[in-house]
């Protein structure tokens, strides 16, 4: 037998008009009531029938999440993406919401793709899980008033653009404080993403950290082209540096083969901090040392604000930021013991 909204109602305790509200997350209806009816729901497998309340609300009941153009190895193997789709698939199930996901090679290719799910209704709403300052996808998105939460920083308009994300450029200055604390003073940032604000905001940090110690700061190390691998080598013999600030752990990865391969042992010569704390982080030893910047809540902080555009709730805020946590591990050598 097929459970029903009256067999949801008995056993939450309330009206079936209530269950029928939850269903359309009303704003009538408090979050504790919302959350004990979504538990009874969840515990008796009742599955709301979608089809029939979209037709009448004019609704797809579906979120769309746009990956960055996956133009590179790196960001076709970030697992920052695929951690975030499972936390916004989570958070959506929730509210009876599945997830669609606009990709493509290039920025071009990719507007069209989220241009042809909004026009053909296939999503409510979506959520960037990226901020790059030539995106005409945000643009389009922004100018024609589609409800959209970004993860990110957005360059333009960001009194009106609800967003969500980590203090990019606290984390940056943490992640130096913590190098220069223990001994380093010649520390380098190296990236190989120079379009995104969360590189812009993590420098700065790195910057910051060094400038209020009375340091030198140095040009961001950035690899965009193979010219860029090579004279890595002889920027570590110039600089003298015994430590590097990374933008991510993926390319972290990489910066360490490569260092090994310019005869650099980490930690002995080299020591390396990253960020956000993924599967690579311990894939290989040395494990990285890394700020862990807690994917999931930021997935599902973005899939709550979003679905409050959609249901045309008043937003609690435009700007959310999610808190972050230092991940102690082998990659940075303490030079102060060594003294």
């Amino acid at each position: 037998m097929s459970i029903t909204v009256k067999d949801v109602a008995k056993k939450a305790g309330v009206a079936t008009s209530t269950v029928s509200r939850v269903i359309n997350d009303h704003a009538s209806i408090s979050e504790e009531t919302k959350k004990k009816v979504r538990k009874v729901m969840k515990d008796l497998g009742y599955v709301p029938n979608v089809t029939a309340r979209n037709l009448g609300k004019q609704i797809a009941s579906a979120i769309g999440i746009i990956l960055p153009p996956l133009d590179s190895k790196e960001r076709l193997g970030n697992p920052f993406y695929l951690e975030t789709i499972e936390a916004v698939n989570e958070e959506a199930s929730t509210y009876q919401m599945s997830v669609a996901v606009a990709s493509a090679p290039d920025f071009e290719t990719l507007l069209e793709n989220v241009k042809r799910m909004h026009l053909q209704k296939q999503v409510d709403g979506f959520i960037l899980t990226y901020s790059d300052n030539h995106d005409p996808v945000i643009a389009y998105l922004f100018d024609n008033k589609i409800p959209f939460t970004l993860i990110g920083q957005p360059y333009q308009n960001e009194s009106e653009i609800v967003f969500v994300d980590n203090d990019n450029q606290l984390l940056g200055k943490q992640a130096t404080e913590y190098l220069i604390a223990r001994g380093h003073s010649n520390i380098l940032f190296a990236t190989n993403t120079t379009r995104e604000n969360l590189y812009f905001e993590r420098y700065f940090g790195y910057q910051k950290a060094l400038m209020m110690a009375n340091l030198t700061t140095h040009t961001a190390v950035k690899f965009e082209t193979p010219e860029d691998y090579v004279a890595f080598e002889d920027i570590l013999e110039d600089t003298k540096a015994t430590a590097l600030v990374v933008i991510d752990d993926l390319f972290a990865m990489r910066i360490m083969q490569l260092a090994q391969i310019y005869g650099k042992k980490i930690p002995d010569d080299l020591s390396l901090i990253s960020f956000n704390n993924s599967i690579f982080s311990t894939l290989v030893h040395p494990y990285i040392t890394s700020l862990d910047i807690d994917v999931a809540r930021l997935g599902k902080m973005a899939t709550q604000k979003l679905i409050e555009q959609i249901n045309q709730h008043i937003t609690d805020g435009i700007k959310v930021i999610v808190p972050h946590q230092l991940i102690q591990r082998e990659t940075v050598l303490d030079l102060t013991k060594l003294s």
